[in-house]
């Protein structure tokens, strides 16, 4: 089974970053991924765009670009319009910053609104990290990946400086999954 993901926001929310941290943790738990990205010129403010394709097996890579996401998480309302004919009609999850989004651009079965810019700021003290705070969220909802692998990868893929507050973010999302939100259990 193959299972598009995308994830898409505003350049400077670590659109980028997430993709890769969340492609590195698919791997090391096994899987075959293509990661893409796209990006505007300007380095704040233009549109961010991360597609992963998992598999679970070589033989079965044969794209390289999402066509219609099993799993889309959309970080601001902009760009959750301009792709939200990539996502699926029946995708298994959709997940939205709240903080930027309100409505979704489509009636979805399984959405999941969390304020996470705003969650980062309030609970880690910047919303620079809202990204890795999504990944505690998205890690606890899907189990896709168990925390200690993506603590691991944060760790070895985060710039040193960085380190320290994307762990915090990282366990304040999943702490925060853990306390409000049931499992969606969306699975590979």
């Amino acid at each position: 089974m193959t299972l598009e993901i995308i994830i898409a926001g505003r350049g400077g929310q670590g659109i980028l970053l997430t993709g890769y941290l969340l492609g590195k943790a698919l791997v090391k738990k096994g899987f075959y991924v293509v990661n893409s990205e796209m990006y505007s010129a300007e380095t704040r403010g233009g549109f961010s765009r991360s597609d992963l394709i998992v598999f679970p097996s070589e033989a079965e890579m044969d794209i390289i670009k999402v066509r219609r996401a099993d799993i889309a998480i959309f970080m601001y309302k902009d760009q959750m319009y301009s792709y939200a004919d990539y996502v699926k009609p029946d995708a298994q999850l959709v997940v939205l910053d709240a903080t930027f989004i309100g409505e979704p651009a489509r009636p979805w079965p399984r959405i999941l609104k969390v304020p996470f810019t705003r969650l980062a700021e309030e609970k880690v003290g910047t919303y620079r990290v809202a990204n890795v705070f999504m990944l505690g969220v998205f890690s606890y909802v899907t189990e896709l990946v168990d925390p200690e692998t993506m603590k691991e990868i944060i760790k070895t893929s985060v710039r040193p400086k960085w380190v320290e507050i994307n762990l915090k973010a990282f366990d304040a999302g999943y702490s925060y999954a853990e306390e409000n939100l049931e499992k969606i259990g969306v699975k590979l």
